[in-house]
């Protein structure tokens, strides 16, 4: 578990692509990151462009993980190169500020960067995911996670298809992501909270057709909706 809160940037120096009789993986070594391997150990998380992944050895500066396949599909390690920077966060611990929110590394999908427009010392990033189902889990002023990076959704566009976070100067100097452009992709994460909340009114619904009064179930859903809607209207009058 991590707090999408960048500890420091670090940087590829070794890349190294293992054949299929290896598995097929790539072996990163990450150097420039002494600061947050004092306490490291063998088997500890650490998240590498918001991707959970394990130190499988480490130095006083450096250390190594190992990327299977599957990790290179659905994330943008596969695109790094030596000289890379990444994003680093070591896993929360008992006394850890939760600064950030709740994350858990596990890699949702990829977003392209459709624009970078600044906002006085600020840039505004529209971003487009390759998996368009993920954005009935990005809401407005809620959470979202860019190369691990916890970021607040300043506007979404369901029709569209896109989201914009923003990047104050603080920021644009401790992550990655502010020195990309149009073009380039992130590693996204959607807030877990409402994967929680999806998975518990559809149990809700679920259960209610089960019990044989799906009709039941069904006007509630109607009501809820017409009740948004009819906010919405208020709001436009």
């Amino acid at each position: 578990m991590f707090t999408g809160i960048v500890e420091v940037i670090g940087t590829v120096t070794t890349l190294a692509h293992q054949d299929e009789t290896e598995g097929g993986g790539t072996s990163l070594t990450i150097s420039n990151c002494a600061e947050i391997l004092t306490d490291a150990h063998l088997g500890d998380s650490i998240s590498i462009n918001g991707t959970c992944l394990t130190i499988t050895s480490f130095a006083p500066s450096q250390f190594k993980v190992g990327v299977s396949p599957e990790t290179l599909r659905r994330t943008n390690l596969g695109s790094l190169k030596e000289g890379s920077n990444v994003n680093l966060e070591r896993a929360v611990s008992a006394t850890t500020r939760m600064g950030g929110h709740f994350v858990q590394g596990h890699v949702d999908t990829i977003a392209t960067i459709l624009s970078v427009t600044p906002d006085g010392n600020a840039l505004t990033f529209r971003l487009q995911p390759r998996d368009p189902s993920i954005l009935r889990y990005v809401v407005e002023k809620g959470y979202v996670t860019l190369d691990g990076a916890s970021l607040t959704v300043i506007q979404v566009d369901d029709s569209e298809g896109w989201w914009e976070v923003m990047l104050i100067t603080y920021t644009q100097e401790r992550v990655v992501t502010a020195g990309k452009g149009e073009g380039e992709e992130v590693n996204v994460e959607v807030d877990m909270v409402g994967k929680y909340v999806e998975k518990s009114v559809r149990g809700y619904f679920e259960g209610l057709e089960k019990e044989g009064i799906s009709g039941a179930g069904g006007g509630v859903l109607e009501k809820m909706v017409e009740r948004i809607v009819e906010e919405k209207m208020k709001g436009l009058k």
